[in-house]
């Protein structure tokens, strides 16, 4: 999974079997964990705002994280982080090309 052209990969918040990954509030707590990582580099108060390479965000009624690649660039020990996430959680992933505004502000 690295197509050139996906700037972005989607971690859906699917088990295996289908159901919904829990706890429910995931997705926000992963990009809330990465929130300092950004372009620039962490400033005071950036713990409160999500980075715009970690987003959390619902697609068809499903919790997902999108990732964007420039956070593997700029950090690859957060890359790592988050993919080790999803892997670990045997949570789907998907590569996407988004549209600016289709993303989260």
């Amino acid at each position: 999974m690295d197509s050139p052209t996906a700037k972005h990969l989607f971690i859906m918040g699917v088990t295996p079997d289908g159901r919904a990954f829990r706890p429910s509030d995931w997705a926000e707590r992963l990009a809330g964990v990465m929130s300092s990582f950004r372009p620039g580099g962490a400033r005071p108060g950036d713990h409160l705002s999500y980075s715009p390479w970690c987003v959390p965000s619902t697609v068809n009624n499903i919790k997902c994280v999108i990732v964007d690649r420039k956070l593997r660039e700029h950090e690859v020990m957060a890359w790592d982080f988050v993919m080790n996430f999803a892997r670990d959680n045997d949570l789907q992933v998907g590569e996407a090309c988004v549209l600016p505004e289709h993303l989260p502000k």
